[in-house]
């Protein structure tokens, strides 16, 4: 059995029974995406299929038809070929994500009075070292400190959010490219997609600036256009595959 999804009006597929059940063991797909395989008139929601339980054991299974389109996917599930996304459309979402940050640490600016201000402009001018960095951070208010930990919360909330849904960061959607299994080209579960990919390599990168920057995206260059992370979340990025209207 060649079972289809979509999600988002973007399809995939097909894949067989046991890698369905596999992936909604795992999380990988959800039960509101849509599904369709031969013998189904139309496409339906996963979780009307499966009754609301993570596997599905087709009953009835009768001889292929042609689904109709109930949701503007095409009538005959295929399955484009996805095409690596290029460095440059990466690279590209990277800064935008990038910049999503830059707000979080212009923050404490709005806490401190110019007199604040002036004292740790001249200890940076000094050059900063454990006595002065420990100096500057007791001159940031605590409330500045709490409103960019708020910050980073709720960046990294929506991060996570857009990440599960549909494979994309604002910066990758933005870009129109979006994250998948390495091998079969389907959904990634959060842990992967978001522990794994993005929280792992802030850590990283703000630990060792910049040199991991560097080498992350120096594996991007081989042959599969894994950066490291993409091979330690057997992922890859690929070019967002855009479903076509049958009035297209």
């Amino acid at each position: 059995m060649q079972i289809y999804l979509a999600r988002n009006n973007q399809q995939a597929g097909p894949y067989t029974l046991e890698q369905l059940n596999q992936m909604l063991t795992n999380q990988q797909v959800l039960l509101t995406d849509l599904a369709w395989h031969q013998g189904m008139t139309e496409w339906k929601p996963l979780g009307e299929l499966t009754h609301g339980q993570l596997f599905y054991q087709p009953q009835n299974y009768s001889e292929p038809v042609s689904p109709f389109s109930s949701v503007n996917l095409s009538k005959n599930p295929q399955q484009p070929k996805p095409e690596l996304a290029p460095i440059e459309k990466r690279v590209f979402a990277k800064l935008i994500d990038l910049l999503l940050w830059l707000p979080a640490f212009a923050l404490p600016s709005f806490y401190m009075d110019e007199a604040t201000k002036t004292q740790i402009i001249k200890l940076q001018e000094q050059g900063i070292n454990t006595s002065s960095q420990t100096e500057i951070f007791s001159l940031v208010p605590t409330d500045a400190w709490h409103s960019m930990l708020a910050y980073i919360v709720i960046m990294l909330a929506i991060q996570a959010f857009f990440l599960a849904k549909s494979g994309q960061s604002i910066g990758k959607y933005i870009a129109k490219i979006q994250i998948v299994d390495a091998e079969n080209n389907s959904a990634v579960g959060l842990t992967r997609v978001f522990l794994l990919r993005s929280v792992v390599f802030i850590i990283l990168n703000l630990l060792f600036m910049p040199f991991i920057t560097i080498l992350d995206f120096a594996f991007g260059f081989g042959e599969k256009r894994q950066t490291l992370h993409d091979r330690i979340a057997k992922t890859k990025v690929i070019n967002r595959i855009k479903i076509k209207n049958k009035s297209e």
